[in-house]
């Protein structure tokens, strides 16, 4: 092989790189919408009950960056919206579910319905108008009430 065949062929390869890297890169933080799927508190060992109309159920690890800021997000949109919940689980010592659920990064986060059904899925730091528009989507079909709405009832 020549040089100038050498020089094309490393250009090639940038080129190749570049394109793959600037694709990988727009899906960051995108929603997908995904179906099938069921997922229950005793799935992932979580102490938290999942919400009546949605859960945000996020996967982090110890070494993760972006994750505590994702973690504060999903928190405060959880907080604003009757009947949803945020549950963070930490992969870290949990392989298991990182296999079991495909993640392949973190934070991944799955959004999923009142029955525990994943709705979407985003990979890496997720954006709070996407994550309101899913959550909307979600629980449009749902008849969850605020205690204020139904004099005498209370909710968990």
């Amino acid at each position: 092989m020549n040089s100038l065949e050498a020089i094309g062929l490393l250009f090639a390869l940038l080129a190749a790189t570049t394109v793959l890297g600037l694709v990988w890169r727009a899906r960051q933080g995108r929603v997908a919408s995904v179906s099938g799927v069921t997922i229950t508190p005793a799935d992932v060992a979580s102490p938290t009950a999942f919400g009546p109309a949605a859960t945000l159920l996020q996967f982090s690890t110890e070494l993760c960056a972006r994750c505590p800021g994702t973690r504060r997000l999903l928190a405060a949109v959880a907080e604003q919206r009757p009947g949803v919940v945020h549950v963070d689980v930490d992969l870290t010592h949990r392989a298991d579910l990182a296999n079991r659920y495909a993640v392949l990064q973190t934070p991944t986060t799955l959004i999923l319905d009142g029955s525990g059904r994943v709705r979407a899925r985003v990979g890496g730091a997720p954006n709070r108008v996407d994550i309101n528009a899913t959550l909307d989507a979600v629980t449009q079909n749902s008849n969850i009430r605020t205690p204020t709405e139904t004099p005498g009832a209370s909710y968990v």
